[in-house]
């Protein structure tokens, strides 16, 4: 018997047999869906009712992570990083990521988020120790509850729901926040984390940053969809469109897509809509593909100078916060400079430590060739070091 002589078919007009029952959506697609437009906090009645202390917060650390772009961008400038993703402009939902999660959480950032990471929590230096070249990643991720800054587009996507679906498995009270930018929702780890996640039901939150364009292509040639928040719809939950650059708008929505997935309600997909004001990285010319006029238009809709607006509105704006607060970003970004301006002691035989759990016999050889090399050169020696597998043989009991 096929599926459509299965007991409870229907009939059309036509006469011809439908599916039965069983095809019928699991879930009714209507409260999935995104809002019309972008949620907003600041500029409406709404905006009162918001917690005095968490805007202030908020402020502080908008001011500090733009001071924190720009002093990375300048370390590119002088050779001490090598490449640098700036977030400036999009400072509301890196620091609405870090502020929306708990200390037992993860976050799971792509390349661009270094300043989520440091909002978190991270040391500034280590948060740019990947970009300088001088390791995998700088720093350990289980101490942090922070994923390695992921380079490879949306590959940490599926990390992040593997993790949150164990977490769940083993009874552990965690959420992973995953972030990743318009032109990775174009991959496919990007549609698999998202499947996984629905029919898992793990504990996740997707963040898509839609700044307008992956690296030169913009949205509109990677996607038809009304927006990139009701591609959530066709995996079974719910997507939120909210203005990325409204920060409290942006706490609130994570917040509470993370308070769901605690609770058992499955994952949610935000997606922010922002604007990259810099170049893609320090290597790339953003004339040739947009206009100056487009990206001062974004600069009208700057996150600090928008919650300025509210908090001079409240009377919160005081000349001690404002010194406080600027004085704290410059005392940020000069630790950062002269700590990078100290040429890093690398060790080469870190090359192979934290690849994998246990070493390869391929790694040992290869780490045995280095060290004989590497002793050589400091004997002043000028023969030919043994090979791998004479030394390798000669260090055997």
């Amino acid at each position: 018997m096929t599926v459509l002589e299965q007991p409870g078919s229907s009939r059309n007009k036509s006469g011809l047999s439908g599916p039965p029952p069983a095809w019928r959506p699991r879930v009714d697609p209507a409260p999935l869906l995104p809002d019309a437009e972008p949620y907003r906090l600041l500029g409406t009645e709404a905006a009162r009712r918001l917690d005095p202390g968490l805007l202030t917060r908020l402020y502080a650390q908008l001011v500090r992570g733009r001071r924190f772009n720009a002093q990375a961008t300048a370390l590119t400038r002088q050779g001490r990083l090598a490449v640098y993703p700036s977030s400036t402009g999009q400072e509301a939902c890196e620091v609405a990521a870090a502020l929306a999660l708990e200390d037992r959480d993860w976050l799971f950032p792509s390349y661009r988020d270094t300043l989520a990471a440091v909002a978190r929590g991270l040391d500034p230096v280590q948060a740019l120790t990947l970009l300088r070249g001088d390791w995998h990643t700088g720093y350990d991720p289980r101490e942090h509850r922070i994923a390695p800054l992921c380079t490879p587009l949306a590959t940490q996507l599926p990390h992040a729901v593997g993790l949150a679906h164990a977490a769940r498995l083993k009874g552990d009270d965690v959420v992973a926040l995953a972030m990743v930018g318009d032109g990775g929702t174009s991959e496919g780890d990007f549609h698999e984390a998202l499947n996984f996640a629905a029919v898992w039901q793990a504990p996740v939150v997707f963040l898509v940053q839609n700044n307008g364009f992956a690296i030169s292509v913009p949205l509109a040639k990677q996607s038809a969809a009304p927006s990139l928040a009701h591609k959530a719809v066709g995996y079974g939950m719910p997507g939120r469109l909210v203005d990325g650059n409204d920060a409290p708008a942006m706490h609130e929505v994570l917040t509470e897509a993370v308070q769901r997935a605690r609770s058992g309600g499955g994952p949610t997909l935000v997606e922010a809509v922002t604007y990259r004001i810099e170049a893609h990285t320090n290597a790339d010319d953003a004339t040739r593909y947009r206009t100056d006029s487009e990206v001062e238009t974004w600069r009208e809709h700057d996150p600090i100078a928008l919650l300025e607006s509210e908090l001079e509105a409240r009377d919160l704006l005081t000349e001690k916060f404002l010194r406080d607060t600027r004085d704290g970003a410059e005392q940020l970004a000069a630790a950062l400079r002269d700590r990078m301006n100290q040429d890093a002691e690398l060790d080469p035989m870190d090359l192979f430590t934290h690849v994998y759990a246990e070493q390869t016999g391929q790694l040992r050889e290869q780490a045995v060739q280095l060290r004989a090399e590497l002793d050589a050169e400091a004997a002043g020696h000028t023969e030919e070091p043994a090979t791998a597998a004479e030394s390798a043989e000669g260090n055997r009991p």
